[in-house]
């Protein structure tokens, strides 16, 4: 993707290929060593087979209940943050469950992403909608304002997932301990060492003291000092699929971004309609299908700037269009790179990007509805 974009000189090479270091894909290789750390003490075992008590062995419950806990968890905490922290949790689960992970993970991620529409923080486009409204004069949503329509949205993929959901996700073969620990010697001795690596790591990102990257580079460091993992179990415990994959993107939607190319197709669009029922649905369909293929920070800093005028300009309320903006750019759930959760979950669920059309779209037009219906009502065109 990187030699493409450059020999057609969207963006640089120096461009292209500096989002190898951005510090979510730093994340996302550290935190695939702390997680593989944990399977090999033992301890994502241990977790597991609680899970699978508290659910009695019902794998539609023990889904919901996972994704309630991860969504909730992502309602204060970087959705990035907490996905990452879950997904060896999640394997430990499914193997004591027998459970296939692609049975599982997917929806997870989309719990995340939903659970981060519900505070101020728990998503960057929610930050990035308050800011252009306070650059137009506009008063910004307080910081549980968000959750009106955040928790009707999270409450919406439990249900979905829980009554008719679990029907779509993919079959995949499932784990045990023969396949994650092939070529290991456990090291069960080490298992207060991991949970207590492990524990500082999440304490780190829940109380920001340190950036997500530093802890997690931090904590993976720690398992392999500590002897909890070798230098080489590190090495093999990284999905490079996932890794290579969203650098890529990354800088596939800085050429986008760059070249103009997604600001001409949204221009054209949202300027052509004016009625605000139609400008709320054009808003949110095109924000939703921008950023499945495009940073949803970036297509937030993107859309808002083009409907806020519009909205204006008709003598219409800005903040139902930009609180739908701001929905839509997170509830995204048609690729593996619309955002940071559901990349992370690509390697461990073996899914491929049809998987995620197939179990994805039904909710990504139920979130779609409830945007363009609820939104108006809870913030009115004319107030």
């Amino acid at each position: 993707l990187e030699f493409r974009r450059v020999l057609f000189r969207s963006i640089t090479s120096k461009v292209a290929f500096s989002h190898c270091g951005d510090p979510t894909v730093i994340l996302f290789m550290a935190m695939f060593i702390v997680g593989e750390a944990t399977f090999i003490t033992g301890f994502a075992d241990k977790v597991g087979a609680l899970a699978v008590r508290l659910s009695k062995g019902n794998t539609v419950l023990l889904l919901v209940y996972t994704m309630a806990a991860v969504g909730l968890l992502s309602t204060v905490l970087s959705n990035t943050g907490t996905t990452v922290v879950a997904v060896p949790m999640i394997l430990g689960m499914c193997i004591k469950a027998k459970l296939a992970p692609g049975k599982v993970l997917m929806p997870v991620a989309f719990a995340s992403s939903l659970g981060g529409t519900v505070t101020l923080v728990g998503t960057p486009p929610n930050g990035i909608i308050n800011s252009m409204l306070a650059q137009t004069g506009q008063a910004p949503f307080s910081f549980f304002e968000f959750g009106l329509i955040g928790v009707p949205l999270l409450v919406a993929g439990l249900v979905y997932y829980g009554l008719i959901g679990h029907r779509f996700l993919p079959e995949g073969r499932q784990m045990d301990d023969d396949i994650v620990t092939e070529g290991q010697t456990r090291r069960e001795n080490k298992m207060y060492h991991s949970i207590l690596i492990f524990a500082f790591v999440v304490f780190m990102m829940a109380s920001e003291l340190m950036p997500l990257t530093t802890a997690a580079i931090l904590g993976a460091c720690l398992m392999v000092i500590t002897g909890c993992m070798t230098m080489r179990e590190a090495f093999r415990s990284v999905d490079w699929t996932t890794i290579f994959l969203f650098a890529g993107m990354l800088s596939m939607s800085a050429a986008m971004a760059k070249s103009g190319a997604a600001a001409i197709v949204a221009n054209a669009v949202v300027s052509m309609v004016s009625d605000p029922w139609m400008l709320m649905l054009v808003c949110c369909a095109l924000t939703a299908l921008i950023t499945n293929f495009m940073s949803n920070t970036a297509t937030a800093a993107l859309m808002a700037p083009l409907a806020l005028p519009i909205a204006l300009a008709s003598g219409i309320s800005p903040l139902p269009i930009t609180m739908g903006i701001a929905m839509s750019a997170s509830a995204c759930f048609l690729t593996p790179i619309a955002t940071p959760p559901n990349t992370i979950v690509l390697g461990p669920g073996k899914y491929s990007f049809l998987d995620y059309v197939k179990a994805g779209w039904p909710l990504q037009l139920i979130t779609l509805l409830m945007c363009w219906l609820l939104i108006p009502m809870i913030w009115p065109f004319h107030p």
